[in-house]
C-alpha cells in the first residue's frame, strides 16, 4: 500500500496533536499467550518508529509499501505520528520499550458511507503471533467510535499472510483485483460472525496464556532458602519433592546452592531461559526482582509475597504498578499473596505451592483466591481421595483470574470437572459468558464467599438470592460450603449425570432411609417408598436390590444406605455394590452411598488408578444420606440445565438504537451521572418500544383539567415527589377521576399534602397484578435485571428473581416464572390469567436497551400492571452514568 503524503505543515496534519484517548490503551494477549501492549501512536514515537522501520526485512517492507523503502521519509514519519485520533488514527503494539507492530487508518474522501483506508505491519520476529488481527480489531473499534462504517485495504496478491488476516477476521470482505494488487473492502459492524471469531481468538490466547504458566519448561525460585519455615524454602522443597520435569533455578545472592541445587545471585545470571519465576521476597524488594525478570524475558510470575492490595491504598497502587510493568514486558502474574500453582500431569509434575499436601493426579481443576483457605481445600481434597489435574490460587487476583482458568479448562483434555472458590470477579459479564459456554460440556461447581454476596449491599438474603439465580442462569452448580463443594465434585467427577429426577433409596435402616427420602423430596427429587432390606440384610440382598433399581425404567439414580446393627466388616457390602453396577454396565445411572458406621467419608468404593487415586466409575460415599441427597439434587438441576437447547439473545422489533444513543450522549454531556427526568425517561424508553402509560405534567388545577380532557376520562392524579411514588397507602395518588371538578379537587388535595405544585395527570391503566422490573449495577455481576410482584409483604419476603444481562429468549420466560408468587400471573379463581407474553417482551426490550447503551446504570419500572391484555408501566426511572471500565464489549483486552 502506498501513501500520498503532504508536507508537514499540511492543514490536515496537526502541528500539536490532541491527547490520545485513554480508553484505547490496552493489554492484549497474542496468539501464543504472551501479553503485548497496544496504545495510540504519539509524536514522541518518531525515533522508535524509525528504528522499527529500519529493522524490517526487505521482504516485509516490500509487501507493506509495494516496493523498496529502506528509510521512512520525514514527511511519512511526521504524518504517521501526528494524527487527530478521529479521521486519521495510528496504533502501535509494543513489548517493553520496543515497537513491534504499527497500524493506521485514514479517512477517504469519497461520497456515501464513511470509509477509511487501513494498513498495518508487524516486525519480522513477531509475525505469526496474531498481532495483525489484534491491530485490525482495535482499529475497527476506534473507527466505529468515529462513525466510520467501512474499511478499505490495498494488498499485494502475493501477500498471503495479510490477505489471510482480513479473510479470517470475521468480516464480509468484497475483493477486486487490479494486476498484482487486491482491493479489499468490508463493513466493520460487529456482526455475529465477527464476535464469534473474536471470542474464539480470545479463548485460544487466554487458554495458551494459562498453559504457559502451568506447563513451564523451567522455573526460578526468587528468594529460595534452605530454611523450612520460610516461603522460599517451602516452595522450593515442594518443587523438588514433586519431581518437576524441568530445571529449577534457586535465586539467592548469599548462597552458592540451596538444597543441593546451584543458586544464582539474580535471575539475569541464570545462563538458560526461564519460563516461570516464583517470587518469595518481601514486597519492598519486588521492584528489583521485576526488573531482572523483565530483562531476562520471563514468561510468567507467581507472586507468593503478601503486602499489596490487602494492606491499603499504597499497597493497591504498588500492586497495579507491578501488573502494569509485568504485562508491558509480556508476562502474566498470578497473585500477589498467592498460594501458588500446581499441575499433576506426570510430564510436568509442577508443585509450585506452599501447601503441605497436594492431591494425587485426577481430572478436577480447582481455582481459588484465598491462600490459607486454598491449603485447607487441598488437604480436604486429598483426604477425600479426589484427584486434581491443575490448581491455581490467585491470591489478590491482580491479573490471572477465574475467567482465564475457565478458558484454559474449557479445552484441557485432562480436566472433566471445574471447582471455583470465588471472592470477586475480574469481569462479571465475561465470567457469565464464558461460564455459560463451558458448563455445556464440563460441570462448574462454585462456592461464593460471604464477601462476594455482600458486595452489592450489606444485607444478606437478597444478595445470596442474586448469587443463586445468576449462577443457575450460567449453569453453575452453586454450593454454600467447601464440604458441599466436594460432595458435588465426588459425584460429578466419578458418576454419570442423572437423566431425570426419579430416585430410588435402598437401605437396611428404616429411619435412615426415610431421612434420605425426606431430604430428597425437599430438594425437588421424585422418590417413592424406600426399599427397606431390614437390619439383617446380607451383601447379596443389597446386590439384588441395586441391580433391580438400575434395571428399572422408573429410576434415574440410586442412594444406598448401609447401617450395620452391630460392627461388621464393610468390604463385602462394598463389593456387592460394585458387583451390582458391573452387572448393569449400560445403566448410566449415578449411585451414591452412605456407610453410617464409618467415621468421616470412607473410600471403600473407590476404583484405584495409578498412584492410588480414585478413577471414573468410583462410587462416592457420604457421611449421612442428607448430604448425599443434597449433592444429587444439585447435580440433577445442572443436568437438566445442560439438556436444554441453547437459546439466543432476543432483539425485539421496533427499536431505534441510534436515536437512543443520541439522547444519552446529549444528556451525558450536560451533567454526567444523574437521574433522568420523567419526561426524559419516557423519550428514551420510547426509542425501544417501551411505553409508559401516557401522562401530562401540570402545575395548576386548570392545567390538570386540560390534561384530563386531552387524555380522556377516567384519569389519575399523582404526586411526583419520590417519597410519594412508592407509598403502599397510595396517599399521593387519586384514582378514577371522571369529572373536571374531581380533577380540580384531587389537584388541590395533593398539593396541600405534598407541598409541590407539579403533578402528573395520567390515563387509567387496565386493572391488573402489580409487578416490578428493575435493572441495576451489581459490583460482582454487572447489570442485573430483577423481577417480582409488587407489594410490601412480598418485598419483605424477598420473593424476587434475578438474571444477568443480556437475556436470551428462554431466560426472559424463566425470569417471569421464577418468583414463588408468579403463580398468581397464571390466574386464580378470583383473578384471570395475565398477559405474561407482554411481561416477557418488556424484559427483552429492557435487556436490549442496557446491552446497547452501556451508559445506563439503573432502571426501575414500578409498578407494572399486568392485565389479561397488556403490561402497563405506570412509572419508570432511569439513571445514566459513565460506562464501566470492564464492559465486555469491543476488541479483545485484558481487564
Amino acid at each position: 500500500m502506498t501513501d500520498s503524503l503532504p508536507v508537514p505543515d499540511s492543514p490536515d496534519t496537526p502541528a500539536v496533536p490532541p491527547p490520545p484517548p485513554v480508553h484505547w490503551f490496552a493489554d492484549v494477549l497474542a496468539s501464543d499467550g504472551r501479553v503485548v501492549r497496544l496504545r495510540p501512536i504519539t509524536a514522541e514515537d518518531a525515533q522508535r518508529l524509525q528504528q522499527f522501520h529500519a529493522a524490517l526485512s526487505d521482504r516485509t517492507r516490500y509487501l507493506r509499501y509495494f516496493g523498496p523503502y529502506p528509510r521512512i521519509s520525514v514527511k511519512d514519519l511526521y504524518r504517521t505520528t501526528h494524527v487527530d485520533y478521529h479521521d486519521r488514527v495510528g496504533l502501535v503494539v509494543e513489548l517493553g520499550e520496543q515497537i513491534i507492530a504499527v497500524g493506521r487508518y485514514e479517512l477517504l474522501d469519497r461520497p456515501g458511507r464513511r470509509a477509511a483506508e487501513v494498513a498495518f505491519v508487524v516486525a519480522d520476529e513477531h509475525q505469526g503471533r496474531g498481532l495483525g488481527s489484534i491491530l485490525l480489531e482495535h482499529l475497527a473499534g476506534s473507527a466505529a467510535e468515529n462513525k466510520i462504517e467501512t474499511f478499505v485495504a490495498e494488498v499485494l496478491a502475493e501477500n498471503i499472510t495479510m490477505v489471510t488476516v482480513f479473510r479470517e477476521a470475521g468480516y464480509q470482505v468484497e475483493r477486486s483485483r487490479d494486476g498484482s494488487v487486491l482491493h479489499l473492502e468490508f463493513a466493520i459492524d460487529p456482526t455475529e460472525a465477527l464476535v464469534s471469531v473474536r471470542d474464539a481468538r480470545e479463548r485460544a490466547s487466554e487458554a495458551r496464556s494459562v498453559g504457559n504458566l502451568l506447563a513451564p519448561g523451567s522455573v526460578a525460585v526468587i528468594g529460595a532458602t534452605p530454611t523450612p519455615g520460610r516461603v522460599g524454602g517451602v516452595v522450593l522443597a515442594n518443587l523438588l519433592s514433586g519431581v518437576f520435569q524441568g530445571p529449577v533455578y534457586p535465586v539467592n545472592p548469599n548462597r552458592r546452592s540451596v538444597r543441593g541445587v546451584r543458586a544464582y545471585p539474580t535471575v539475569r545470571d541464570i545462563p538458560d531461559e526461564v519460563d516461570l519465576a516464583l517470587v518469595a521476597v518481601p514486597a519492598a524488594a519486588i521492584g528489583s526482582v521485576l526488573d531482572d525478570c523483565m530483562a531476562k524475558g520471563v514468561k510468567g510470575l507467581v507472586v507468593l509475597t503478601a503486602g499489596f492490595a490487602e494492606t491499603g491504598p499504597e499497597g493497591l497502587a504498588a500492586e497495579r504498578d507491578l501488573v502494569a510493568a509485568a504485562r508491558g514486558h509480556g508476562m502474566r502474574v498470578v497473585g500477589p499473596s498467592a498460594l501458588g500453582i500446581a499441575n499433576t500431569d506426570p510430564e510436568v509434575s509442577l508443585n509450585a505451592t506452599l501447601a503441605t499436601i497436594l492431591p494425587a493426579r485426577g481430572r478436577i481443576g480447582f481455582f481459588c483466591q484465598s491462600g490459607p483457605l486454598g491449603a485447607a481445600i487441598l488437604g480436604e481434597a486429598a483426604a477425600r481421595n479426589l484427584g486434581l489435574s491443575t490448581f491455581v490460587s490467585a491470591g489478590n487476583r491482580a491479573d490471572v483470574s477465574g475467567n482465564d482458568l475457565l478458558q484454559y479448562w474449557d479445552t484441557a483434555p485432562d480436566t472433566d470437572v471445574i471447582l471455583l472458590y470465588l471472592e470477586s470477579f475480574g469481569n462479571p459479564r465475561k465470567f457469565s459468558r464464558i461460564a455459560r459456554r463451558v458448563a455445556r460440556t464440563k460441570p462448574i461447581v462454585a462456592v461464593s464467599s460471604g464477601r462476594l454476596a455482600a458486595r452489592a449491599q450489606p444485607t444478606g438474603d437478597m444478595d445470596r438470592s442474586i448469587v443463586r439465580d445468576l449462577f443457575a442462569q450460567a449453569g453453575i452448580v452453586q454450593v454454600d460450603s467447601i464440604s458441599e463443594l466436594f460432595d458435588c465434585a465426588a459425584l460429578l467427577g466419578y458418576q454419570p449425570l442423572p437423566a431425570g429426577g426419579r430416585l430410588a433409596v435402598i437401605s437396611n435402616s428404616t429411619a435412615l432411609s426415610w431421612l434420605a427420602v425426606d431430604a430428597a423430596r425437599g430438594e425437588g427429587l421424585a422418590v417413592g417408598d424406600p426399599v427397606n432390606l431390614g437390619p439383617q440384610a446380607t451383601p447379596g440382598a443389597f446386590l439384588d436390590a441395586l441391580v433391580a433399581a438400575l434395571r428399572s425404567d422408573e429410576t434415574d439414580s440410586v442412594i444406598v444406605v448401609f447401617a450395620p446393627p452391630v460392627p461388621l466388616p464393610m468390604a463385602g457390602f462394598a463389593d456387592a455394590i460394585r458387583a451390582a453396577i458391573a452387572a448393569v454396565p449400560d445403566a448410566g445411572k449415578p449411585v451414591l452411598t452412605t456407610f453410617v458406621a464409618e467415621q468421616g467419608i470412607p473410600n471403600l468404593l473407590a476404583e484405584r488408578g495409578p498412584g492410588g487415586t480414585a478413577v471414573r466409575g468410583s462410587i462416592p460415599s457420604y457421611p449421612d444420606p442428607e448430604r448425599a441427597a443434597r449433592a444429587l439434587a444439585r447435580v440433577r438441576r445442572y443436568a437438566e440445565w445442560r439438556t436444554k437447547p441453547v437459546s439466543a439473545v432476543v432483539q425485539p422489533a421496533g427499536m431505534d438504537t441510534e436515536a437512543a444513543r443520541v439522547l444519552v450522549n446529549e444528556w451525558m454531556g450536560e451533567a454526567g451521572e444523574r437521574w433522568l427526568t420523567d419526561l426524559e425517561t419516557v423519550r428514551l424508553l420510547d426509542c425501544y418500544g417501551i411505553d409508559v402509560v401516557t401522562f401530562r405534567e401540570v402545575r395548576t388545577a386548570e392545567e390538570a383539567v386540560e390534561a384530563a380532557e386531552a387524555l380522556g376520562y377516567p384519569v389519575a392524579a399523582k404526586a411526583t415527589g419520590e417519597i410519594w411514588r412508592r407509598r403502599p397507602d397510595l396517599s399521593g395518588v387519586r384514582l378514577d377521576l371522571w369529572r373536571p371538578e374531581a380533577v380540580r379537587q384531587a389537584y388541590r388535595d395533593l398539593v396541600e399534602i405534598c407541598g409541590d405544585p407539579v403533578l402528573h395527570i395520567q390515563q387509567m391503566a387496565p386493572t391488573g397484578v402489580g409487578c416490578i422490573l428493575r435493572v441495576q449495577d451489581d459490583p460482582s455481576f454487572g447489570s442485573v435485571i430483577e423481577f417480582g410482584l409488587s407489594g410490601l409483604i412480598i418485598e419483605l419476603l424477598g420473593d424476587r428473581a434475578y438474571r444477568a444481562l443480556p437475556l436470551t429468549e428462554d431466560e426472559s420466560v424463566a425470569l417471569i416464572d421464577a418468583p414463588r408468587a408468579a403463580a398468581l400471573l397464571s390466574g386464580t379463581p378470583a383473578s384471570p390469567r395475565v398477559d405474561k407474553a407482554a411481561l416477557v417482551e418488556l424484559a427483552q426490550r429492557i435487556s436490549a436497551l442496557f446491552d446497547d447503551l452501556p451508559e445506563l446504570r439503573e432502571l426501575s419500572c414500578e409498578p407494572v400492571l399486568a392485565s389479561p391484555t397488556s403490561a402497563a408501566i405506570l412509572y419508570a426511572r432511569v439513571r445514566i452514568g459513565p460506562e464501566p471500565s470492564r464492559f465486555d464489549v469491543g476488541p479483545r483486552r485484558l481487564a
